[in-house]
């Protein structure tokens, strides 16, 4: 992966970048965890602080986010139940918000098998696949979409943005 630097520094200057001051004080809780694959990431403080950071710079507030990190079959039976689409797919967002003043609330399941398969496919690294994907769950929660040419343009532009900023406060 591509970051160098011990979590303080690089998450000062990740608030004083982005002009968070205050991010501390209202970040959203950001849990991962594994349904039946595990998550690795070598600074995980860094990445929650990091994708808590897109709330804000899209203008939304983000209350609690949970990653689940699970295989395609697990996905795909979500993505039968729940969509009825009999199909694999990266990642699944639900937003659960009852209350959007009160912040966004959901759950991101994300498929490692699917990801691992996307890094070859776009040649790219497993770790920048990972994080398009659950840069891409935030973005979809801001209210982006991808149904459309226009819209999946856009979709990739903001997911590079973010993945930019990211390994430019990480180098």
């Amino acid at each position: 992966m591509f970051i160098k630097h011990k979590s303080k520094p690089i998450l000062s200057g990740l608030i004083t970048n982005f002009g968070f001051n205050h991010l501390l004080e209202t970040m959203p809780i950001i849990y991962f965890h594994a349904a039946d694959r595990p998550f690795y990431w070598k600074n995980k403080t860094l990445l929650k602080t990091f994708l808590t950071t897109i709330f804000k710079k899209e203008k939304h507030l983000g209350k609690r986010v949970d990653y689940i990190f699970c295989s395609d079959e697990h996905l795909l039976s979500m993505n039968q139940q729940f969509l009825q689409h009999d199909t694999y797919t990266d990642i699944l967002t639900f937003n659960l918000t009852e209350e959007p003043a009160s912040g966004i609330v959901a759950e991101i399941y994300i498929s490692t098998d699917r990801v691992k398969k996307n890094a070859v496919q776009h040649g790219t690294t497993y770790q920048e696949e990972l994080l398009r994907v659950m840069i891409h769950g935030i973005l979809h929660l801001c209210g982006y979409r991808d149904k459309t040419a226009s819209e999946k343009t856009l979709m990739r532009e903001k997911e590079a943005f973010y993945i930019n900023a990211l390994e430019s406060i990480s180098q």
